[in-house]
């Protein structure tokens, strides 16, 4: 249980027994606070740690949601690919079908309904049978090869149909997946909000500042470890190869104010992958939807060779990513109910680095 609902449950507790136990005649209320409320009362680290968990477990979830989304619209486009393919096939065989029925018509007119030998030999011409014949043997190997196809394309039409039924079927299977991950994300984010919405102003004030406490000392370390570039960076050039990372950084920062909403990609809102994919797309670069496969597609890179435009991902299971712009700095999308913030690259626990590589958008 979390510091939270331990709270409540023991508000919940002292309430039944002011209403069940009398109280005495002459009873004077002590203005001091009982050594059990303050044991109950959680404290600031508290409040940050559970706060944190909340946001934690809500980005992991935003991020799983993410995938399935990206996985839906991928298997809509191959559901629609099979569709068109299995109507082409349905109109060839169609065409075969009509063909070999001619090619037969032909031939049962064509044959007399005697045999080769007899037209030969009752042929006033015998060297007219014979070309007729090579006629007739010519149409019934048009036929034959006419039945292969028929066959070919029927075998294509079954495969093409078990196919898309196979592809609906995981489409809606897909579906359902990102239905449910949607009512968990909107679960998890309802408990963040019921947990803020405990807080006094003097609390999510004191949360505040301990939090920006944790991540001035966690950069602090970084800095003096040597972990991060020496210096400021300089500007990548206009033209080159470091362009596309420019264009992206100029997107990212351009997008800061606008309001973290889960599963968002711009232009109006978005999550924390949803800036980092749509900026680089922006500059002429596919990367992948999400932070965990940015995380597993690209290219690491070592902290202190950072760049602008890189992408530093956050925490064991990569749920969280910003992108560096440099002096130590990343813009990111927060989390939910924050706004896209330049802030140090400190601000979570970091798991490692990434960079997009114009023309490799990352392994498949």
């Amino acid at each position: 249980m979390s510091a939270v609902l331990r709270r409540l449950a023991g508000t919940a507790a002292v309430a039944a027994q002011a209403v069940l136990a009398p109280v005495p005649a002459a009873a004077v209320p002590d203005p001091r606070p009982s050594v059990s409320a303050q044991q109950q009362q959680p404290s600031v680290a508290q409040l940050l740690t559970d706060l944190q968990r909340l946001y934690r477990q809500t980005e992991r979830a935003t991020e799983t949601y993410n995938a399935t989304t990206e996985k839906l619209t991928r298997q809509r486009a191959e559901v629609a690919r099979l569709d068109g393919e299995l109507a082409r096939a349905r109109l060839a065989l169609r065409a075969q079908r009509l063909d070999a029925g001619r090619l037969a018509r032909q031939q049962y007119q064509s044959g007399g309904g005697l045999g080769p030998y007899v037209r030969l030999l009752l042929a006033p011409d015998p060297q007219a049978a014979l070309d007729e014949g090579h006629v007739i043997g010519e149409l019934a190997r048009e036929r034959a090869r006419a039945v292969t196809r028929l066959a070919a394309a029927e075998r294509r039409q079954d495969a093409l149909a078990r196919a898309a039924r196979k592809a609906l079927d995981t489409q809606l299977g897909l579906a359902a997946r990102q239905k449910r991950q949607r009512d968990d994300v909107r679960t998890k984010l309802a408990g963040v909000e019921r947990m803020l919405a405990t807080l006094t102003p003097d609390q999510l004030a004191a949360v505040a500042r301990l939090e920006e406490q944790g991540v001035a000392k966690a950069q602090r370390e970084l800095t003096t470890a040597g972990a991060l570039p020496a210096g400021r960076p300089a500007t990548p050039p206009a033209a080159g190869p470091a362009a596309p990372a420019e264009r992206a950084v100029r997107y990212a920062l351009d997008q800061v104010g606008k309001p973290y909403v889960w599963g968002a990609a711009g232009p109006d809102a978005y999550d924390c992958s949803g800036l980092t994919s749509r900026a680089w797309a922006q500059a002429g670069v596919p990367v992948p939807r999400t932070s965990q496969e940015q995380w597993d597609r690209l290219g690491k890179v070592p902290l202190r060779r950072l760049r602008p435009g890189d992408l530093v991902v956050y925490f064991p299971e990569a749920t969280h990513v910003a992108m560096y712009v440099g002096d130590g700095k990343v813009v990111q999308a927060p989390r939910p109910g924050g706004r896209v913030t330049v802030s140090p690259i400190a601000a979570h626990p970091i798991l490692g680095a990434v960079r997009p590589a114009p023309g490799r958008p990352g392994r498949t």
